[in-house]
């Protein structure tokens, strides 16, 4: 039966998997998998951030219109004041953040009325009936302060945290070594209390100036340090919820910090069931913030300036699906169950057509369902490294560079991008993404060992000069002059079980066949290659990175020489060490964007080019489909708090769920004839044998007399 819940909304579907008709605007998007863990010095995911960055509010945000990305005061007054040295040791970032701001409701906060907390000191008996933080009856808040932000960073020292980042900010922050180093004594005691009071133990390089200030103190000059202040690494941690965490009676409950985020942002976790769903609702406790009232002619003419000045979050309610399956996550966004969709290898065909200029579009079934598709180059690159410290492949004189440069040709990503991803990629001609400071298009921009600029656009140079090139290097039609034996060489991956591996591996095959190279591609549990990877194990490999921060320094590092993965543990994969690279990075990562720096990092360049330790793979470009219900909003690859602007015309979702989701009854209509016709028969059927007429036996020997 239909339920109708409103004279002017239609009646609630049968088929709708939430169960109830919406009349809040409620935010329906599907995920694979439960976040690991909330802890924002832990979480480093994206799935987890994508959460993380609703809840919790570092001091700097990506202004969400803006083109290039920008960075925003968030809960900062202003940005930081940027203070250097003298000698130019150190660099000092002053910090105010905004008075009034509160935490959300939580049981962390909450005192008697004796002022004395209610739930920091709780026994096995109190904690037995409580299943979930909702359960706990009373709940408090207070004033986000400078100190909260200064707990956060302790925390990121702390080796009872084991933060991702704790390598790089010890490089950089003032005294964090040495604190971590004092923790660790700490906890290598006997007794070691439950909650580890953070801030009993000085961090030298952050220091709280008064209840609003706060200052942080960099080695040398590292200007990409603004950008961390902007993740959520780098978010506000009450001392009062490490404490309340702390309590080992909590963790045997699952309530911890990994499940329940405590901050100060738009919305606050209501419900995390990993088997079922996660559940954001609005932060009763925000803070004013509105839409950004600046963005540029075609900004407006997009649409995305409709809600300029309007008060924030415009969503009430952010349900998080756990649906594994993409059949049926595709299936229940047609029918408009999901709100937004990327855009599958299932389900590609059905939604994506690509045009005589060779732009992709949607299929008419989406553009008659009125969805609205948005392409968006991540930032990020994926490649084929050469192991700089392999006797064949590495190495710098000119023959090891030519043969990297012939394998270079001979790997066709141009077809690559057209067979596996659809045309969802941009061939790399260098590491740095576009969007990214550094990154060219026009002529000059290409990589001249590996394209030529023909008619306006570049063309790979040919199979036949890569051939020339690898007799060059040593191996005429990729045979060994010495041995007379064709060039066998090891390519690992990491093992994922895809079924489409198989069709990857055969196309890799065929790429160094080319060249009459033998390709051993050797597949391996994703750790086990990463220790290979580590170990230097390898020789050739895939790999990929997606931009921390938009500034090229953080693609280019991936190329500087002390961040070897083998030496250093750094992000440096492929062992590359280049004195006059190395030079130009350490001056490009210092200078502001300008001329200057373009032309350093051109130089750079041009000297990674031709040493050629990776094949330059491919940009990613990500599809996305969004129903017309959906308010139009941009996309900003770098900003995760990009929720709170997004707004859903509730009244249009349920009249084309309606719509979309009839139930076609008359089968069932006839079945129920059917069943009513074969119960009739049986019962005729049954009556017939009950009052049919009693035949009377007649005695023959009495018909006799």
């Amino acid at each position: 039966m239909m339920l109708v819940y409103g004279s002017a909304v239609p009646a609630q579907v049968w088929n709708n998997p939430h169960r109830v008709a919406d009349t809040q605007a409620i935010r329906y998007s599907a995920i694979t998998g439960s976040p690991k863990t909330l802890d924002p010095a832990r979480a480093y995911s994206s799935d987890e951030v994508e959460i993380l960055a609703q809840i919790y509010e570092p001091i700097l945000q990506y202004h969400y219109l803006q083109d290039p990305y920008q960075l925003e005061p968030l809960t900062a007054i202003q940005m930081p004041t940027v203070t250097y040295s003298d000698a130019a040791d150190y660099t000092l970032y002053r910090i105010e953040i905004k008075p009034g701001i509160y935490y959300q409701p939580h049981p962390a906060f909450a005192k008697n009325r004796e002022g004395q907390w209610l739930y920091h000191h709780l026994t096995p008996q109190q904690v037995e009936p409580i299943d979930v933080l909702s359960d706990f009856e009373h709940t408090g808040t207070r004033e986000l302060t400078a100190a909260d932000y200064v707990y956060e960073i302790k925390r990121l020292a702390s080796p009872k945290v084991q933060s991702p980042i704790f390598g790089v900010m010890s490089k950089h922050i003032v005294g964090f070594q040495p604190l971590s180093e004092t923790l660790q004594k700490v906890l290598q005691q006997q007794v070691v209390p439950d909650f580890l009071d953070l801030r009993r133990y000085p961090l030298s390089g952050v220091k709280i100036i008064d209840r609003y200030h706060y200052e942080i103190k960099i080695r040398g000059k590292y200007p990409q340090f603004k950008y961390w202040l902007a993740m959520t690494f780098f978010c506000p941690m009450p001392w009062e919820a490490d404490a309340f965490y702390s309590q080992p009676n909590l963790r045997e409950h699952n309530i911890t910090l990994d499940w329940y985020p405590i901050g100060t942002g738009p919305y606050m976790l209501a419900e995390n069931n990993p088997n079922l769903q996660l559940v954001l609702v609005t932060n009763p406790n925000f803070h004013l913030e509105f839409y950004p009232i600046e963005g540029s002619k075609k900004d407006e003419a997009m649409g995305y300036l409709r809600d300029a000045g309007r008060s924030l979050p415009f969503i009430e309610k952010v349900v998080f699906v756990l649906d594994k399956e993409s059949i049926p996550r595709w299936n229940k966004f047609l029918q408009g169950y999901y709100d937004k969709s990327g855009v599958g290898a299932d389900s590609f065909d059905q939604a994506i057509k690509i045009d005589k200029n060779g732009k992709a579009i949607l299929t008419e079934e989406m553009q008659q369902k009125g969805i609205r598709l948005q392409t968006t180059v991540e930032p990020g690159i994926f490649y084929v490294g050469f192991n700089m410290k392999d006797p064949i492949v590495g190495g710098y004189s000119e023959k090891q560079q030519k043969l990297r440069q012939a394998i270079s040709i001979a790997i066709d990503y141009e077809e690559y991008i057209s067979i596996f991803l659809n045309g969802r990629g941009i061939v790399a001609q260098g590491p740095i993404s576009p969007g990214i400071f550094g990154y060219r298009q026009e002529k000059a921009s290409i990589n001249p060992y590996v394209y030529d600029w023909v008619e306006g656009k570049p063309k790979r140079k040919s199979i036949q000069y890569a051939r020339q090139l690898l007799a060059e290097a040593g191996y005429p039609q990729g045979q060994d002059p010495v041995t007379h034996k064709g060039l066998i060489l090891n390519y690992d991956v990491p093992s994922t079980g895809n079924p489409d591996d198989k069709a990857h591996f055969d196309w890799l095959r065929k790429q160094f066949a080319k060249l009459g190279i033998q390709l051993n591609i050797q597949a391996s549990l994703y750790n086990r290659f990463q220790d290979k990877v580590r170990e230097g194990k390898v020789q050739l490999f895939s790999w990929g990175w997606m931009a921390d921060y938009p500034d090229p320094e953080n693609f280019l590092f991936l190329l500087y020489g002390p961040n070897g993965k083998i030496h250093h543990g750094g992000e440096n994969a492929t062992n590359y060490q280049n004195e006059k690279a190395d030079q130009l990075f350490e001056e490009i990562r210092v200078l502001p964007d300008g001329k200057e720096r373009q032309e350093k990092i051109n130089q750079l360049l041009d000297v990674v080019r031709q040493d050629s330790p990776w094949v330059f793979g491919f940009h990613p470009v990500t599809f996305m489909l969004s129903h017309q219900w959906n308010r139009v909003s941009k996309v900003n690859a770098m900003a995760n708090n990009t929720l709170k602007y997004e707004r859903i015309n509730v009244e249009k979702r349920n009249r084309f769920r309606h719509q979309w989701n009839q139930p076609i009854i008359f089968p069932l209509f006839f079945l129920t004839l059917f069943f009513f016709m074969i119960i009739v028969l049986l019962w005729l059927a049954y009556y017939r044998r009950e009052h049919r007429p009693t035949v009377k036996k007649i005695n023959i020997e009495d018909e006799k007399c």
